[in-house]
């Protein structure tokens, strides 16, 4: 299998347990009992803990970068007069792990999570991590022991691995955070203002972002993507898939084929339950 498909099968396998901390109320649970105000609080404090509390927004927004302008100052450095990123990081991995042990059921005690917990560890810590500053931040932690953890540490690596050079593929194109969502959302027949993550947004915000990809010929008179916006949706995605393969490298044919056995049925778990 070329390594593109293999990154491409990976993603649709891993993504599901990723997502574990946006999905299961477990994980906001767990923050928010630490005195955060709300589920936002939650997000900025779980995915931002990896950096420490000193990394101001204005960073914390270059890196994740998808979010309007302001959104993560109205978070950063707030949650750090709450709760400290040590207390943040624990409290997620406690709260992801309930998650995952609920969905999974009786799944999460078979021998198959130990050892796709294990082979996705190979994979997740064997990528460089130069140009990728929130999977060179995770690298940094500890690597839980207990399987369920371990398998979901593992996922998160390789979540922010591919989501660093997702970034990267975002500013080759030229495609900004708030226009990223608007070209996902346009690319999957959606209209822009009905998309979770920019729906909040004010009118004359969204439209003016739209009116730019309209004047780049991304998006047509119609309000929907161009042939060049569908052909410019297809290279990010492209490019997002060969810059994740890196950490597959890592493993022989043979444990790629047991992975993709043992990893089949777990995130069919998760994929039945999240809203994907």
């Amino acid at each position: 299998m070329p390594m593109t498909h293999v990154a491409r099968r990976m993603y649709d396998l891993v993504e599901p347990i990723g997502l574990v901390p946006y999905y299961a109320d477990e994980s906001d649970e767990a923050l928010l009992a630490l005195g955060l105000r709300n589920v936002w609080d939650a997000y900025f404090a779980g995915r931002a803990a990896p950096f420490g509390r000193s990394v101001p927004a204005e960073v914390v927004h270059a890196i994740f970068y998808n979010f309007a302008p302001g959104e993560v100052a109205r978070h950063i450095p707030r949650v750090w007069e709450l709760t400290t990123p040590e207390a943040a990081l624990a409290a997620r991995e406690r709260g992801c792990v309930a998650g995952m042990r609920r969905i999974l059921g009786d799944l999460a005690g078979d021998p198959a999570i130990a050892r796709a917990g294990d082979l996705l560890l190979k994979a997740a810590t064997s990528a460089p991590v130069t140009g990728r500053p929130l999977y060179a931040a995770l690298r940094a932690l500890p690597v839980p022991r207990e399987p369920v953890a371990r398998l979901w540490h593992a996922a998160t690596l390789l979540r922010e691995h591919r989501g660093d050079g997702h970034t990267a593929a975002l500013l080759t194109e030229g495609i900004g955070g708030t226009e990223a969502h608007v070209l996902h959302a346009l690319s999957v027949d959606l209209p822009a203002e009905k998309f979770g993550r920019v729906w909040h947004l004010p009118a004359a915000q969204l439209d003016a972002v739209i009116d730019g990809m309209r004047a780049r010929g991304l998006v047509g008179p119609d309000g929907w993507l161009t042939p060049d916006g569908r052909a410019a949706k297809e290279r990010v995605e492209a490019l997002t898939d060969r810059l994740a393969e890196p950490p597959y490298s890592a493993l022989t044919p043979t444990e790629l084929d047991h992975l993709i056995a043992d990893l089949t049925p777990i995130s069919a778990a998760f994929r039945t339950t999240f809203p994907m």
